[in-house]
Formats: structure tokens, sequence, C-alpha cells
């Protein structure tokens, strides 16, 4: 449908170092990048970190890792559907979410308030580049996992714009748009967190079926429809069902609007994308209405009353004391953290320790580390 917007392969700017290898004669350059991405230690530490409802939890609830996959599931196919670079999609949906810190989206707030007492932001869009540009170390020829500029680039912008004058923004084209699979990212993630979001908060008690067919029409006429087809059918049946089918319209919303969109603004070709004033990827109007009904309910009653029970419980409060613990005893860092200091900030070296812990282990670690006075600093191993 919109094969004329692909990036093309052929066109890549390729990676930061050189490779003797470039190419193995059957992988494509973002298939390469896909499998450095899931061979790399960030991304199994996923397995580990919350996405809504702090671990540990029922081990049916999603961590950043199922959804991680479920984006990549959604994007892929929605990608496919459109005749859009599918492996380049594919690997930027398996790498958005690497550089969330521990306990969700608060744990990403705690962390950036925290380096902004020092006049410096956490983001896990920027932290995520970090992690594959410098972090992994995999290879013996380059720091890093060494990935293609357009994958880099699309982890940076693929839910926002540039700052032009962010000096570490200038050489990803900050006055540009990113290609089409980098702009579907975003709607595919929003996709895939909030219907699944839905199933999620039921069973963990924080929203009943029926106020979620009330507030969420679309959802509604699904679970109905759904009910008097299978009236013997248990009702936790119905609603993992109605979820699934909730999640095949709005991925048909997003394909009509992206379609929709490319006619309005009359691109020809993944040039034109980049120069297009507006992003082209996004929802049709009925999907859109849909996706903010469910992030208006979802947040009242669920991402909201969960963030307060994930303070009753002080998750992000150890975070912050773990922070804040290795800023002032740097020495008590992981070897190779501790030797990075002096040639960088305490502070940014202890963020990069903290934001790469899984929540269990950011438990344990303030238990050892705080617990008892801090006398086992020295003895943790890294994350």
């Amino acid at each position: 449908m919109l094969a004329r917007l692909r990036f093309p392969e052929d066109q890549s700017r390729l990676r930061r170092h050189p490779e003797r290898a470039v190419s193995d004669g059957y992988r494509g350059p973002f298939q390469r990048d896909r499998d450095r991405i899931v061979h790399s230690r960030a991304f199994r530490r996923l397995a580990g970190k919350t996405q809504v409802t702090a671990l540990p939890g029922s081990n049916h609830l999603r961590t950043r890792l199922t959804h991680t996959i479920e984006v990549a599931q959604v994007s892929r196919t929605i990608a496919g559907v459109l005749g859009l670079g599918v492996d380049l999609v594919e690997v930027l949906a398996l790498a958005h979410d690497l550089g969330h810190p521990a306990f969700g989206h608060q744990g990403e707030a705690t962390l950036d308030q925290e380096m902004r007492r020092f006049g410096e932001r956490f983001d896990h869009n920027s932290h995520a580049l970090r992690i594959v540009e410098y972090f992994e170390q995999r290879y013996a020829a380059f720091p890093g996992l060494n990935l293609t500029f357009e994958v880099r680039e699309g982890l940076l912008k693929h839910s926002r714009e540039l700052d032009p004058n962010e000096p570490t923004h200038q050489e990803y084209f900050p006055d540009s748009r990113p290609t089409l699979e980098a702009q579907l990212i975003d709607p595919a993630d929003e996709i895939a967190y909030l219907s699944s979001d839905l199933e999620d908060a039921v069973r963990c008690g924080f929203l009943e079926i029926d106020a979620i067919c009330h507030a969420v029409p679309a959802f509604g006429a699904v679970y109905e429809r759904l009910r008097a087809e299978h009236p013997r059918a248990e009702p936790g049946r119905i609603l993992s069902d109605a979820q699934s089918r909730l999640f095949g319209l709005l991925a048909r919303g997003l394909i009509h609007g992206t379609l929709e969109r490319a006619e309005a603004a009359g691109v020809q070709d993944w040039r034109d994308v980049r120069q297009c004033q507006r992003r082209i990827a996004g929802c049709t109007e009925d999907a859109q209405a849909t996706v903010a009904s469910l992030r208006e309910l979802l947040f009242a009653s669920y991402y909201i009353p969960a963030a307060k029970e994930s303070d009753r419980q002080g998750h992000c409060a150890r975070l912050s004391e773990l922070f804040r613990f290795y800023v002032r005893c740097p020495e008590a860092l992981p070897a190779h953290y501790a030797a990075q200091v002096g040639h960088r900030s305490a502070h940014q070296v202890a963020c990069d320790y903290v934001a790469g812990m899984a929540d269990e282990f950011l438990l344990r670690t303030h238990a050892e580390v705080l617990g008892r006075g801090g006398s086992d600093a020295t003895r943790i191993e890294a994350a």
C-alpha cells in the first residue's frame, strides 16, 4: 500500500564503526541489528522490569519485556500490510524500551528528578541510545552494539521531535522527520499497552468490566457481542477475547489512518516523509477517539492508583536513596562503574548503574547496601 515510502536498506548510513564482516549472506543490516538487540543484556533485563503494577506480582501480568514483544508483534504486522520495512520496524520495536529503569514510568520520573538536581535530565529514549552505543559490551572491535544509523535515529525520534539546540542531537537531523517505520512505533506502542493494560487492570482488581464497557463503547460492543455468542464462556475468557479483538480494531485504525495521512500529505517517497510538515503515522479519528477513552479510563482507574500503591511500598523512594548513596560513595559501585568516575560525573555514573537495575535487583541491592549500613556495598555484583 505504501511501499513507495519504505526506507530502502541500500540507502542506510550504516554503522558508526566499520566492520569487516558486514554481511553473512543471509541477513540484512536491520536483521543483524535485531539479533544484536535480542542477545543484549539490556533486553534480557526487561523481563524483570515493571510495566504498570510493580514486581514481584502475578506471573501473568505484563512486564516491560512482554509488552515489548507485543509492540513488535503489532508493529511488524502493520508494517507488512502497509508495505513498509518490516525488519526496521521490528528492531525499533524491540529496542524502544531498553532505556526504561525499574518501576515503570514512576522510576523514570524519579531518576529524572534526581538528575535535575545536577542540572541534567533522565529520558529513557536517550538512555536507550547510550545503552546501544556504549554500555553493551559484546564485541572486541568496538563499544556498544554498533547499530545502523536509522535504528539509532529511530530510538531517539520515534516518539518526539528533537531539540535542534541540543548538541547530542545534531548527528540525527533534528530538523527532519524520522522514517515512516520509526513513526509507526509510538502509536503501535500506545495501542499495545492500552489494550493489554485493560486485561491486567481487571485481573489486579483495579477495574470492573462493566466500567470499561461504559467508558469505552468500542470495547463494550465487542464484549457484549462475545457474551451473546458464547453465553457459557467464563468471563475471563470473554475478557481476553475482547481485549484481543480491541487490539485488532485499533491496529486496523492505525493502518487506515496512516494511509489517509499519506494520501493527504501527497508524499511520494521516503525522502518526502522526512521533509513532511507533520508525522504521517497515526490512527483514524474513530480509533483515536477509542484510544483517548482508554487512556482516560486507565489513568484514572489503574495507572494513578497503581502508582500510589507503589509509593506506599516505597519502591521509588528506594531507587532515589540508592542513587544518592552511589553519588556520595561512588567507590561502592561495581569496579567497572567506579573506574569511570573522574572521567565522568559521579551522578551520571550512578544514574547509569541504577537505571540498568531490574525491580527485584534494585530492592535487594538497596537492602544490602543501605539496610545494613552499606557494609556489603563493595561486594554487590553488576546489574
